[in-house]
């Protein structure tokens, strides 16, 4: 595919549209989720849930209506949010006598109500997460990646003291990468964000942060310590065991539906659709081929691996439909689907069967009695392949010797001068607020996070030149 970015969104937009995943609506940036690309989150959200309950969370659900007032008791929240929030002012022919804001993300309410419901340390910790929908009034939307209303999940935690609160934090951030990784298939750099990019009214926020095929970033994932903001903003307080009221220390992280852009941009080829078998709606296609219908034969074998797959809980569909299998070969491609079966007359006098993955090129013949176990084999090894395939592309387009503005400005003239991708670069930050914001303004590059584990240290500000405090990626992003 084209590594222009005006022809990388065209074939965004066209792939996410032949796929069937979502259709636009008549409000603006309001998509709706069309059932494959609704099952791509359940299996995001199933992953994630088991995770959650794992570890003792629980889930609840909170108002989606949240009073101004609200935001106003945290100063650094309201404006890290109010350009986006939209309010309702009416109801019921009446106007309110107080603005009530469409969620944007549910500390303040949550704040709120936790004032309430700790009161000692025996109530702590409160290890809460809620699954809902959001609005962030956005003014350049893409489909998934970016839109006014989003499906997230949101974890809000409250602790005795910063220790327990901060092992929280860490712990979600490495649930997030584990099921990003082992589920989308996706690498990503884990790490803490600059104090600019931090979540408004945070102490410090960590991302897990991946690269798509267009050299850009998708930050995947943020989990965020809170300290004591939100405990003292809503009069969290609780008597702790030495019979004194404390304020609790409190964390927020959460991942939306962002992820199935990501997806889509990070797996995706020239035909179109690519997923990982672990997140597939329809995991195995089988078509009949040749003149299957003069022959019942090759439709009985094709049900029985049908059953045997469904009992092996394999997400499988029989295409029977009177198109072409040209037609339903590139119909399902299309769709992403990772494996895909053919059966005709000639291969079932040789007691095999065709198979084909989505990102190979090549058909390959399989024995009939060992079909079952071919399949199972090749949706295990598809898997490992496409993280894999996103390793090594991530690694090409992530550069490690760019060491000056001037160095990253000579990159990205070669760049658009050679179509090639940017990608991400590794640079030396002295820490000053006005050097990350030079870089941004003279590349559009942002910090994405300083990574936990970076592969190499580097020693000087990329901006002007003094000691660097810390080893940052930069690079473009949604």
């Amino acid at each position: 595919m084209s590594q222009n970015t005006n022809d990388f969104s065209k074939w965004y937009i066209d792939t996410i549209q032949k796929a069937d995943l979502m259709d636009y609506t008549p409000v603006r940036g309001c998509i709706a989720f069309k059932p494959d690309g609704y099952e791509l989150w359940e299996h995001i959200q199933t992953e994630m849930d088991k995770r959650f309950k794992e570890t003792g969370h629980r889930n609840a659900y909170f108002p989606m209506l949240i009073p101004e007032s609200f935001f106003q008791k945290e100063k650094d929240h309201i404006e890290g949010f109010s350009p986006e929030l939209p309010w309702v002012t009416e109801a019921a022919g009446e106007q309110l006598e107080e603005r009530l804001a469409l969620r944007p993300t549910s500390e303040t309410m949550i704040g709120h109500l936790y004032s309430n419901w700790i009161k000692s340390y025996r109530d702590l910790p409160v290890l809460i997460n809620q699954w809902a929908n959001v609005f962030r009034w956005e003014k350049k939307t893409l489909p998934f990646i970016r839109t006014s209303e989003f499906l997230w999940q949101e974890g809000h935690t409250a602790h005795v003291d910063e220790e327990d609160a901060r092992k929280e934090t860490m712990q979600m951030l490495n649930i997030y990468k584990e099921v990003v990784e082992g589920l989308l298939a996706i690498p990503v750099y884990d790490g803490e964000k600059t104090p600019s990019e931090r979540f408004a009214g945070a102490v410090d926020t960590f991302s897990i942060e991946a690269m798509m095929k267009d050299g850009k970033a998708v930050q995947a994932g943020t989990s965020h310590y809170l300290g004591t903001k939100f405990a003292e903003a809503f009069d969290i307080k609780y008597l702790n065991k030495e019979n004194k009221h404390t304020y609790v220390h409190t964390t927020s992280w959460g991942t939306s539906t962002r992820l199935i852009g990501s997806v889509i941009m990070v797996h995706g080829d020239e035909q179109g659709l690519v997923l990982p078998p672990k997140i597939a709606p329809t995991q195995v296609v089988l078509i009949p081929v040749g003149p299957w219908k003069k022959n019942p034969a090759i439709i009985e074998k094709l049900d029985e691996i049908f059953a045997a797959l469904k009992a092996k809980g394999i997400r499988v569909r029989l295409d029977d439909s009177d198109q072409s299998p040209g037609f339903k070969f590139n119909e399902w491609e299309l769709k992403g689907v990772p494996v895909r079966i053919e059966l005709g007359p000639r291969d079932l006098e040789n007691n095999q069967a065709q198979m084909k993955a989505r990102d190979e090129g090549d058909k390959v013949s399989v024995a009939l009695e060992s079909v079952v176990e071919s399949i199972e084999k090749e949706l295990e090894t598809m898997q490992t392949r496409l993280f894999e395939k996103a390793k090594a592309f991530r690694a090409e387009h992530s550069h490690t010797h760019i060491d000056s503005l001037e160095q990253l400005e000579q990159h990205l003239a070669a760049s658009e001068q050679n179509d090639t991708i940017p990608g991400w670069i590794l640079a030396g930050w002295c820490g000053d607020d006005a050097c990350e914001e030079n870089v941004k303004e003279q590349t559009k590059f942002t910090t994405r996070n300083i990574p936990f584990n970076p592969p190499t240290t580097k020693h000087t500000c990329i901006n002007c030149g003094k000691e660097a405090k810390h080893t940052v990626w930069f690079a473009r992003a949604y």
